[in-house]
């Protein structure tokens, strides 16, 4: 078995009593002693602090970047701009399932940052490569930066006591300086949570007094250091996707729901063909939230049925949701069952009863100004 890759951080999270988890391939805090639900509570009323530097590093560079860029991966970069991010997705080219999603921050048309999931970053790396034109190189960081996100209504006020640009626009980046050694620091206004934030890639060698700075910046507006639990909490809640369970090679864009990450009108990227034909005939199933009408907490695997007697799918993300004190999932549901309909979730051995929904299950100041 091969050895997990730890964080820059790694010596941080023990210190603070980081309860650990394997993530695709790397040793990652799962919670620290204040628990899931107040680090998840932190991040919607004030502000929290993640470690998210699993995540890949991927630079595409050469002259043409940006053309072959867009010529692979689903979304348009056409619709955004220099100094932009945008949410896109990798598929596989055959079958149009979804290798992975990913962020591409453009910053010129010679380099784009490609930020994929830490479980996908070879495959990612390996199609792009393969494909690649003479010239353009494919460069995977992923031991080079740790990505430290500050996620919440406060992050501002915690970035600009470090010396951090804020205010930029919802999926923009900024580049900046940290410390006095001026390290260069990439400010995202992007995140996982639903919340306003930001998302900073800085050198593994700057990544300890960074992330120090930060949570001396953030105490007085009661910052929590939060970990995978607390992500997988608060992306639930905003109906995102995780790769792995509510995604995969064998699901599609259209039934995943993500139809607005591709950008029908170009000319090529990889899976156009197939994609398009499940457009045109429709989806067999959709990606659905549901949400408990009593006390059952739904978890990955258990089954979802119409009728006692009918199977419908099985849960592929399920949580108790600590804003809503309910329990909710995700569930890849035939499309011939009504958008509203009440289903049975076997929460151990008991039929209980969810509504069908659409995502987000929350509201979020993600897009604030």
């Amino acid at each position: 078995m091969a050895e997990l890759r730890m964080s820059p951080l790694h010596e941080r999270h023990e210190a603070l009593g980081a309860k650990f988890s394997e993530f695709g391939g790397w040793s990652m805090p799962l919670e620290y002693p204040t628990g899931v639900v107040k680090e998840h509570t932190a991040v919607r009323s004030s502000v929290g602090i993640f470690d998210v530097s699993h995540l890949g590093k991927v630079m595409v560079s050469g002259p043409g970047a940006a053309d072959f860029v867009n010529a692979t991966l689903s979304n348009d970069l056409a619709k955004i701009r220099p100094g932009k991010a945008q949410y896109t997705l990798c598929l596989d080219d055959e079958t149009g399932g979804i290798v992975d999603d990913l962020i591409a921050y453009w910053h010129d048309d010679e380099h784009v940052l490609l930020v994929p999931n830490a479980a996908n970053t070879a495959e990612v790396v390996r199609r792009l490569r393969a494909e690649a034109p003479e010239g353009v190189e494919v460069v995977d960081h992923h031991e080079d930066y740790a990505v430290l996100a500050v996620q919440g209504t406060r992050s501002d006020e915690v970035l600009e006591r470090v010396g951090l640009p804020t205010g930029h626009e919802y999926m923009s980046f900024v580049e900046a300086e940290f410390g006095t050694s001026g390290t260069g620091v990439v400010v995202c206004r992007t995140g996982y949570t639903g919340e306003r934030g930001y998302e900073l890639v800085v050198a593994n060698s700057a990544a300890l007094e960074l992330w120090d700075e930060l949570l001396s910046a953030g105490a007085e507006h009661d910052i929590l250091p939060a970990g995978l639990g607390a992500r997988d909490t608060l992306r639930t809640e905003m109906g995102y996707p995780l790769h792995g369970q509510d995604i995969g090679l064998d699901t599609n864009p259209v039934e995943a729901g993500l139809s607005w990450a591709v950008g029908w009108k170009k000319e090529s990227f990889w899976g156009r063909e197939a994609v398009a034909r499940v457009k045109e005939e429709g989806p067999r199933r959709r990606l659905r939230g549901l949400i408990a009408t009593g006390r059952g907490i739904p978890r990955p695997g258990m089954g979802v049925t119409l009728t006692q007697d009918v199977p419908l799918a099985d849960i592929t993300s399920g949580t108790f949701s600590p804003t809503l004190k309910k329990g909710i999932g995700l569930a890849l549901i035939p499309t011939m069952v009504a958008e509203d309909a009440e289903v049975g979730v076997d929460v151990r051995g008991r039929r209980e009863i969810f509504q069908l929904v659409k995502p987000p299950f929350v509201d979020t100041s993600v897009r604030e100004s």
